[in-house]
């Protein structure tokens, strides 16, 4: 009788660590899908912030319709990266699209700033000002936003590649979460604007 009692204890005991284990691991896969949500909202004002932009320099730099189209269709792929890992934050293809996206649309925004540069009327104009203006803010954000998002996801995978918590972790198909890195060192730079 004893015995069995003693039974029934270690499995109760086993059974709560379990749930424990398993319930920090959601909370923990939660905080880094909030996190990413944080980077999606000023992704979406950067990307709402770049037509305009556009639209502002297009009647200054006529000549430069390649690099106007180059920044609009980069932004396209980067909203539709953006969209795709919003849906599911845990896939490591999506935040790899959407590395990549984010490092070509940082790649032609750099080359219309500096486009910018040369067209002195541009440079002056108070709209665009207010434009650049708002997008190196919006850049510093998003930087911000990255961080706290890479910093979730360490925690997340710490979590779940610490003993005892990979074996649930694995039972229960809890994968590890990818980080939101920037390939060049280069493109780890906010855009500089400077009037």
């Amino acid at each position: 009788m004893t015995a069995l009692l003693v039974l029934i204890v270690l499995a109760v005991v086993a059974i709560a660590i379990v749930v424990g284990i398993y319930n920090r691991l959601i909370a923990l896969r939660n905080r880094y899908k909030n996190a990413f949500s944080q980077i999606d909202v000023q992704l979406k004002r950067r990307y709402d912030l770049i037509p305009n932009l556009v639209e502002t320099a297009k009647g200054y730099m006529k000549h430069e319709r390649e690099t106007l189209e180059a920044v609009i269709a980069a932004r396209n792929q980067a909203v539709t990266a953006s969209q795709k890992a919003a849906q599911n934050p845990g896939d490591p293809s999506a935040i790899q699209g959407l590395a990549g996206a984010e490092n070509a649309l940082t790649g032609t925004l750099g080359r219309l700033f500096a486009l910018v540069e040369s067209y002195p009327d541009l440079k002056a104009n108070q709209n665009m000002a207010q434009l650049m203006e708002e997008l190196t803010s919006t850049e510093n954000k998003i930087a911000f936003a990255r961080q706290a998002y890479n910093d979730s996801v360490t925690t997340y995978n710490t979590g779940r590649e610490t003993f005892p918590n990979v074996i649930i972790a694995n039972m229960f198909s809890f994968t590890e979460a990818q980080l939101l890195e920037l390939e060049d060192p280069k493109e780890r730079e906010t855009p500089k604007v400077s009037f």
